[in-house]
C-alpha cells in the first residue's frame, strides 16, 4: 500500500488547505487514538508545538480528536521536536505528537509522531493510521472520554536533559556564543542551555510573534548568525531551525560549517577518547571529503537515502551511533533517540573545549569537495534510466574522476526533473563533467 497523507516526516502542508485543516486534524487524532486503543485501554499522548500561529488551532483539534477516542492528552506548549521525543519516553507516554513544519515558512504546518520509546514510527504504523481514517469514527461514551492537562515545566525538564549530554568535567565558561533559535520552538530553551553551562550568550531569533518563524534567521538563513558572530566578536555561533532538530554552526572568523563537517567533528571527538566507532551513516549527498577523512581513521561511511528517517534506519540496522545529513540533521544515538540540534551543538562544542582547538583547527585535514548540481527537466514520457548515452557518459566521467570524485544521478520526488551531481577536487572539472552528463538528457 502507498501512503496517502504521510510523507518522509509526518504530514505537512499549507494551513487551511487539505490536509492541514482543523477538521482533518481532528479526524487524524481520532484515528490515531483508535489505533492506540487496540493495545492500550487508556493511552496517554503528549503534544508539543513550535511557535506558528496555526499551532493553537491545530493543538485544539488534536486535543478534541484524542479525547473523543478516549485518549488522555498532556500539553507541553512550545517545545523542540526532540524535546517532545525525550519527554514521551521520560513520562512513559503512549505517543508523542509534534505540531511543526520544521524549517518551512509560517504559512505551513504539520503533524509528526514519536513512539513511546521516543523514536520515529514505522511506515506500517502510518499505513494503519491511514486505514483507520477511512473508517467511521467510534466516539467514546461520556464516562470514557479522555482528559487534558498541562505538564508543569516541560521546558525545564528538557533543558536539564540537554545539559546532561555535555561532559561533566568540561564547561563553556569563557566562551561567547551567539544562539539563533529561528524564532521557533527553542526560543526560550536554547539560550538557557548554553548559559547554564557557563557561556556568555547573545540571543537572536528568539522573539517569535507567530508569523516570523524561520524568517531570515535560523539554520536555513545562517547569514544572520554569521553577521551577529562578527558583530559581537563571539567564539561560536549556533543556529537551529524552527523545531530545533537541525543545526548549523559558525566559528569566530564567521565561517559557516555544514552538517557533514559537524558530523565529522562528533566522530573525531569519540575517536580521540578511544571509543570504538565502526562506522557512520551519511546520505547520498554527504561530501566525499568527509568519507575519505573517516576512512583514513578506519571508520566506514554508509550512505542512506536523503532524509533523517532513512539515516536512522541505516544506523539502527547496523547498531551504529552516529549519522547525519549536510542540512544539519545529526543523530547521536548514545545521547538521544532522534536528531537534536541542541545536543549536536553541545557535542561539537565539547570536542572543541576538550581539544582546546577551534572547529577550523579540528577540520584542518578535511577540505570539502566542490559539488555541482544540475537539474534537468525531462520531456513528457521520457525514460531517463533507459538512456544509453547517459549510461555511457556517466561511465566515462566516473573513470575520469577515479578515486577523487563521484557522480550521483537521481530523480526528483516532486517534479519531472533529474538531478545530476558531480563532486571533484577541482570545481571546474566538477562543472564540466556534470554538464557533459546533463547534455545527454536534453
Amino acid at each position: 500500500m502507498k501512503r496517502e497523507y504521510f510523507g518522509t516526516d509526518g504530514i505537512r502542508g499549507t494551513v487551511g488547505q487539505a490536509p492541514i485543516t482543523p477538521d482533518f486534524v481532528l479526524r487524524l487524532a481520532h484515528a490515531v487514538g483508535q489505533v492506540l486503543r487496540k493495545t492500550e485501554a487508556r493511552p496517554v499522548v503528549l503534544i508539543g508545538k513550535d511557535t506558528r500561529i496555526s499551532g493553537y488551532m491545530l493543538e485544539s483539534a488534536l486535543e478534541s480528536g484524542f479525547n473523543s477516542a478516549g485518549v488522555d492528552v498532556v500539553l507541553l506548549g512550545p517545545l523542540p521536536t526532540p524535546g517532545v521525543a525525550y519527554l514521551t519516553r521520560a513520562q512513559r507516554a503512549s505517543l508523542g505528537v509534534v505540531i511543526s513544519a520544521s524549517h518551512n515558512v509560517f504559512e505551513d504546518n504539520g503533524i509528526k509522531f514519536f513512539s513511546a520509546q521516543g523514536t520515529k514510527l514505522s511506515e506500517a504504523w502510518e499505513l494503519e493510521v491511514e486505514a483507520a481514517l477511512k473508517l467511521a469514527p467510534q466516539w467514546a461514551q461520556s464516562a470514557g472520554l479522555g482528559k487534558t492537562r498541562r505538564l508543569d515545566d516541560a521546558a525545564g525538564r528538557y533543558i536539564e536533559f540537554c545539559k546532561s549530554t555535555f561532559a561533566t568535567d568540561l564547561t563553556l565558561k569563557g566562551l561567547k556564543i551567539v544562539v539563533d533559535a529561528a524564532h521557533g520552538a527553542a526560543y526560550q530553551i536554547a539560550p538557557k542551555v548554553f548559559h547554564e553551562l557557563g557561556a556568555d550568550v547573545i540571543a537572536i531569533g528568539c522573539a517569535p510573534d507567530g508569523l516570523n518563524i524561520n524568517h531570515q534567521v535560523g539554520a536555513t538563513h545562517p547569514e544572520a548568525l554569521v553577521a551577529a558572530v562578527k558583530e559581537h566578536k563571539a567564539d561560536f555561533g549556533v543556529a537551529l531551525d524552527g523545531d530545533a532538530d537541525r543545526l548549523q554552526m559558525v566559528d569566530a572568523q564567521g565561517r559557516l560549517y555544514n552538517g557533514d563537517e559537524l558530523l565529522y567533528l562528533m566522530a573525531d571527538e569519540r575517536l580521540g577518547r578511544g571509543e570504538a566507532l565502526p562506522g557512520v551513516v551519511g546520505t547520498l549527498m554527504t561530501n566525499m571529503a568527509v568519507e575519505l577523512a573517516l576512512k583514513s581513521r578506519g571508520v566506514d561511511l554508509v550512505r542512506a537515502k536523503v532524509g533523517d528517517r532513512y539515516v536512522l534506519e541505516a544506523m539502527e540496522a547496523r547498531g551504529w551511533i552516529l549519522g547525519g545529513e549536510g542540512s544539519g540533521h545529526l543523530l547521536a544515538l548514545d545521547k538521544h533517540t532522534t536528531g537534536d540540534g541542541l545536543i549536536s551543538a553541545l557535542q561539537v562544542l565539547q570536542a572543541c573545549v576538550r581539544a582546546g582547538k577551534s572547529m577550523a583547527d579540528l577540520l584542518a585535514g578535511v577540505t570539502l569537495f566542490p559539488q555541482t548540481l544540475l537539474n534537468v527537466r525531462l520531456r513528457p514520457g521520457a525514460d531517463w534510466q533507459a538512456n544509453a548515452a547517459l549510461k555511457e557518459q556517466t561511465l566515462a566521467v566516473e573513470q575520469e574522476l577515479g578515486q577523487s570524485g563521484r557522480v550521483l544521478i537521481r530523480a526528483s520526488g516532486t517534479e519531472p526533473l533529474v538531478r545530476v551531481m558531480v563532486e571533484a577536487r577541482d570545481p571546474a572539472q566538477a562543472l564540466h563533467c556534470a554538464q557533459r552528463i546533463a547534455d545527454t538528457l536534453q
